[in-house]
Parts: structure tokens; sequence; C-alpha cells
């Protein structure tokens, strides 16, 4: 349908990419309306539907309950959740380094002060990961997100299991300059949503900690499968009252989002389209 107005996008980083083409595309189509994207975190978004500032917002991960029970107290129900995309949060290191890949446990050594996963050891060297030669004594330079990302939650929860970072990850402002951080670091190792993968770097084979697993390379196929040990779906939160139908404006954009053509985009951006029966089930939900 047709429809006018100011839209509000405030949110996840490494959705940030795709909001703006979307958003590009969509105003070309509708040129009555205006839509502004701020990327700074998926931390942000809560926050910002709570206030009022904006009808989107973009997160890399699922909300805390913590900010679902904020958003409840405001409104007397809780956010609605629509599914935009896939990623594989990409563990990336130098395009010339040799590792051909990694377990959970060895991340969590890498990353963690606290070693929830269950590692025997520190690991602070290439050579401990298993590199010969002169990678043998190199130490890992490690780069990672700030706390407000979602990508920074998801890492923590799911290689670190909630355990600490290390004081040595150097804390990046957003998924693309992590990526280009270890593009120039011969040494360095970082995680990041996959669609900001650049020829500088490898995207490194992952496998889990169960036994029998296999080194999984990430993929469209890995991801829907969930053999990818951290494949993800990528979401938008919005404000809709139950029982109520969304302001046409918020509706119509997401409507495009989930569609074949918002998905080519998702395509695009280097990030995972949503498989049709879940995108088939968000159009359910959005109308």
């Amino acid at each position: 349908e047709s429809v006018t107005g100011a839209l509000s996008s405030v949110g996840s980083d490494t959705l940030n990419n795709v909001m703006t083409l979307w958003a590009e595309k969509f105003s070309a189509v509708q040129k009555g309306v205006n839509v502004q994207v701020e990327g700074k975190g998926s931390g942000t978004a809560p926050p910002a539907l709570i206030a009022g500032t904006a009808q989107i917002g973009p997160m890399s991960r699922e909300m805390k309950s913590s900010e679902i029970e904020q958003f409840e107290a405001k409104f007397g129900y809780k956010p609605t959740k629509v599914r935009v995309a896939v990623d594989a949060l990409g563990v990336f290191v130098h395009k010339d380094n040799p590792i051909t890949g990694l377990t959970m446990k060895q991340l969590d050594s890498v990353f963690s002060k606290t070693r929830k996963a269950g590692g025997p050891a520190d690991i602070v060297t290439w050579g401990e990961l298993g590199l010969s030669g002169n990678w043998s004594t190199k130490p890992i330079s490690s780069y990672g997100r700030n706390s407000a990302s979602g990508t920074y939650g998801f890492f923590k929860e799911h290689v670190l299991k909630n355990g600490d970072f290390k004081d040595t990850v150097k804390e990046q402002p957003g998924s693309a300059s992590v990526v280009q951080s270890v593009g120039v670091d011969v040494t360095a190792i970082g995680y990041s949503g996959i669609g900001y993968r650049t020829s500088e770097v490898r995207a490194v084979p992952l496998k889990s900690d169960e036994e029998g697993s296999e080194y999984v390379v990430a993929s469209p196929e890995t991801s829907y499968s969930g053999d990818y040990p951290l494949s993800r779906f990528l979401y938008v939160y919005i404000n809709r009252a139950p029982g109520k139908p969304i302001d046409k404006l918020t509706g119509e954009f997401l409507k495009f989002v989930v569609s074949r053509e918002g998905q080519e985009i998702v395509i695009k951006d280097g990030y995972y389209p949503l498989p049709v029966e879940v995108s088939n089930e968000e159009l359910a939900q959005l109308k």
C-alpha cells in the first residue's frame, strides 16, 4: 500500500548496512517516506523503542529478559520480534594465516580469561593452536565488539558460556572495524557478522565440542541446518499492542523487508536470506 511519513530505526551495527539498503529501496518506491537509520549496537534498540524515539529496533541477538521486562513495565505487553535475515557469525583471521580450523573450546581459551567452555589452558600464541615454523611463537592479537553490541552478547553467550573476556581483547566500535583490523594485522583474530567479510580476511571453519563433530565452514546451507556452531537469526523488534494492527508505515516497511525483493538485498549485503517458510510466517504475523 502507498504510505507516507518518517520512520526511525535504532539498534544493531551488524544490521546497519542492510537496514540502510532497505531504507533506500523502500524510499525509492514510497516517495513520501523518510527512513532514518542509526546503528550503534543492539543494546540501543530496547531503550529507543521504550522511549518512542524509534519504531524499529534491529538486533543481532534476542532481547534479554530484563529488556523485555522494562518494555512490558512501560506498555503492559511484550515487544514483537520479526526475523529478517540469517547470519553466520564469522571468526576471521588474516588471509595469510594458515590455520585450518578451530574448536569452540579453543576459541574460548583465546578470548576468555574464565574459560567456562572447559579449555585446559590459556591460549596466547598461534603455536598453541597448532601452527608451526615462524607462526609457532607469534602472539595472538584478538579483536571484538563493545558491550552494547548484540554480536558481543551472542559471542559471550555461545562461545564464552557467559564467561569474561580477556582484558587484552581490543574492543571495536563496529563490525567493519573488527574486520578491517584483522585484515591489516597478520597475527589477528576477530569475530563479526559474515556480511562484513572482505578479501583481506578468511572465515575459519569451526568445530563444536560435541563428540564426533567435524569442522564446518560458514555457508547458507550450514547456517540453515544449524551445523555451523555460530549461526543465528537477525531480528527487528517493534512495538505492537496485542490484537491491534501494526501502524501502516512500519507494517509496509517490514513486509518489504521479508519479501523476495527485501531478501535479495540481504544476499547483496553478504548475509543469508530467510527460508521461504520463515518469510511466510513473518508475513502472516505482520498482517
